[in-house]
């Protein structure tokens, strides 16, 4: 997706002209359903006029532009990509930044500047680093870049308002690095910038060039669970964006400060499904590893946990731990502690294995950890005990002293990159009320549809599986769940659907030797092991994963009341008894539910609905 594509000539005469800003505006309307922000609008008169300027001034009239051109997989945008053919006649493209600063000062932090904004003073990326992330991202994932005769991606960042002052953090010595590959160019060095086009771009012949950028289609999406064995040996095989680079650099800072002083760190990451809140947190694992930073990666799910082990293998499986690890640790025992899925965090840490204590489980991490980082949604709580709030965690913080430091991610890496997606589900289940309350699916790549029977979807998925992607049915929790094997030693067909009849995954009371002797993988690996798609997943086995597409059977524990004209929960058709009797929280619980299952998809998400009102509703929500 981008806001504008077209030839430079045009863009130069509408940046000069003052019509490119409005133009964007209403590409921006019919893509999000709303109009952009003051600031965002302004930025586009201010920043592209002057870069329209520059154009002119060079006689770039023969290239491809693209605007606002969303990159793939991500709902991250870039603000301009000019492609065209330099003295040797070869394919290039150039990613440009725009910046309007004026100043910024130095703070602690290996990728970061302080600067001025109209709502005032924010830590950000430095524009070299952020532009920088852009082209590793665009070579790894867009096949333009890297088929045969591929084009020649570079990047710069062009602050048009800004002057070069002595001892200026923008040119700090620990930027050199970067600078050297990815400039920043200022007032002072237009003659710089206008080199760096030339150079590149002289010949002209772009828009067939930036038409294929913008066409090309994306490599298969990676899946964290098949990089988390590289990422802990050092292998670098996720690029972090924007937000995503400056937290993993604000935590490491804090983690440097936090070993010299002694001072007690509670980092809150926040972000919906899809944001990264797991690459971050694996990307910090595999660092401060590699640093001999003893550092515990922490989760409540005995699923992603035991997959996560799985993967790296018996010499690293020691650093995964359950949030109840900590019953007996002593005071700052480790200076790491990394809680992924921190929403999981329960009251108690109490089992029937160890003695009882009285202390709350969220103490036990804060206690253990010189420096505890918590990745959390709070909608995702899916279950009676699961405390795990940002303002939970913050109050007991404080209460033990610890510096809190706060961060919140919105980049969409999952649904093909598609906020809109997710905050479509946010509109549809009323968890959250947005602009997005229509799915346009001729307008967006994710692939959305409502399937007549379950058998449907369970055939398109299979498509998908065989042509290489990865994919999985799941369920809201409306039929039993039996425990034993059947007679002839195979999972329960529990969930029924007229002639459609499907096991859940396998209970995780059943032994997982017995399981892997018939060939049907435990509860634990469902989600990994290929064997897991003839099985029905639920929330405990599906959530933390992606797949490349996801099923989704919505039962009647939740319907919604057209006569009404609100989702109603219904308590007697779930066979979870726990979050049956969650009272007034049950509903809430279920949409949570299947925000999560509708999100676990990168590529697609096919439903079926048993209930035929509540597929009449989501229906009149599509166009």
């Amino acid at each position: 997706m981008k806001l504008y594509e077209g030839p430079s000539k045009a863009f130069i005469w509408e940046g000069l002209h003052g019509t490119i800003a409005s133009k964007l505006a209403l590409s921006y309307y019919k893509a999000f359903q709303e109009q952009p922000s003051k600031g965002e609008y302004q930025s586009w008169e201010n920043s592209l006029r002057e870069l329209a300027n520059v154009f002119d001034k060079l006689g770039l009239y023969d290239h491809g532009i693209l605007l606002e051109y969303q990159m793939p997989l991500a709902s991250k945008r870039l603000d301009c990509l000019i492609a065209g053919k330099n003295s040797r006649h070869e394919d290039n493209a150039v990613i440009i930044e725009l910046k309007q600063w004026s100043d910024c000062s130095e703070i602690d932090g290996d990728g970061e500047v302080f600067t001025r904004f109209a709502d005032g003073y924010k830590e950000v990326l430095h524009p070299s680093v952020q532009v920088g992330q852009y082209v590793s991202y665009l070579n790894d994932v867009n096949t333009a870049f890297t088929q045969e005769d591929p084009v020649t991606l570079s990047a710069c960042a062009y602050l048009h308002n800004y002057h070069i002052k002595p001892h200026d953090a923008l040119t700090d010595s620990k930027f050199d690095h970067i600078l050297e590959k990815y400039p920043a160019y200022t007032i002072d060095r237009e003659q710089d910038f206008e080199k760096f086009l030339t150079s590149r771009l002289s010949e002209g012949q772009g828009l067939p060039i930036a038409d294929r950028i913008a066409r090309s289609p994306a490599h298969v999406s990676k899946k964290l669970m098949d990089h988390v064995g590289n990422m802990i040996k050092g292998n670098k095989d996720y690029i972090l964006l924007d937000e995503q680079k400056l937290v993993y650099d604000k935590i490491m800072s804090k983690v440097r400060h936090a070993l010299q002083s002694g001072q007690k760190y509670c980092i809150l990451v926040r972000g919906g499904p899809g944001t990264g809140k797991s690459v971050i947190a694996l990307n910090l694992l595999a660092d401060l590893s590699l640093k001999n930073i003893e550092t515990h990666y922490a989760t409540g799910s005995r699923a992603f946990t035991s997959t996560l082990r799985a993967k790296v293998g018996a010499a690293y499986a020691r650093q995964f731990k359950y949030f109840n690890n900590y019953m007996w640790a002593q005071p700052n025992q480790v200076p790491v502690i990394i809680c992924d899925e921190a929403h999981r965090i329960r009251k108690s840490s109490n089992n029937r294995f160890q003695p009882r204590t009285s202390r709350e489980q969220i103490d036990e991490l804060l206690s253990a950890g010189l420096v505890t980082v918590f990745f959390i949604d709070d909608r995702q709580v899916v279950r009676p005990g699961e405390i795990g709030s940002a303002a939970y965690i913050e109050q007991h913080a404080e209460n033990m002293e610890c510096r809190v430091a706060r961060y919140i991610l919105r980049t969409e890496f999952r649904c093909l990159g598609s906020d809109s997606f997710v905050k479509w589900i946010d509109n549809v289940l009323d968890i959250k009320k947005t602009a997005n309350a229509i799915w346009d699916s001729h307008e967006e790549s994710f692939d959305f549809r409502i399937m007549d029977t379950p058998q449907e979807v369970e055939d398109m998925l299979k498509e998908k599986v065989q042509e290489g992607y990865t994919a999985r049915m799941v369920a809201g929790f409306c039929w039993d769940w039996t425990i034993p094997l059947d007679p002839d030693g195979n999972l329960h067909k529990d969930v029924v659907i007229g002639s459609y009849r499907r096991p859940w995954n396998a209970n995780p009371k059943l032994s997982a030797s017995v399981l892997k002797s018939k060939g049907i993988p435990s509860s634990d690996l469902w989600a990994s092991d290929p064997h897991g798609f003839s099985q029905i997943g639920c929330i405990y086995s599906a959530q933390g994963f992606e797949f490349d597409y996801a099923g989704v059977i919505v039962g009647k524990d939740m319907v919604y009341d057209i006569s009404s004209q609100q989702w109603i929960g219904h308590p007697e058709n779930t066979k979870d008894r726990t979050v049956g009797r969650a009272g007034e929280s049950f509903l809430q619980m279920i949409k949570n539910t299947y925000r999560v299952l509708f999100t676990r998809g990168m590529k697609g998400c096919y439903v079926y609905f048993l209930d035929e009102d509540t597929r009449k509703y989501v229906e009149s929500r599509l166009k």
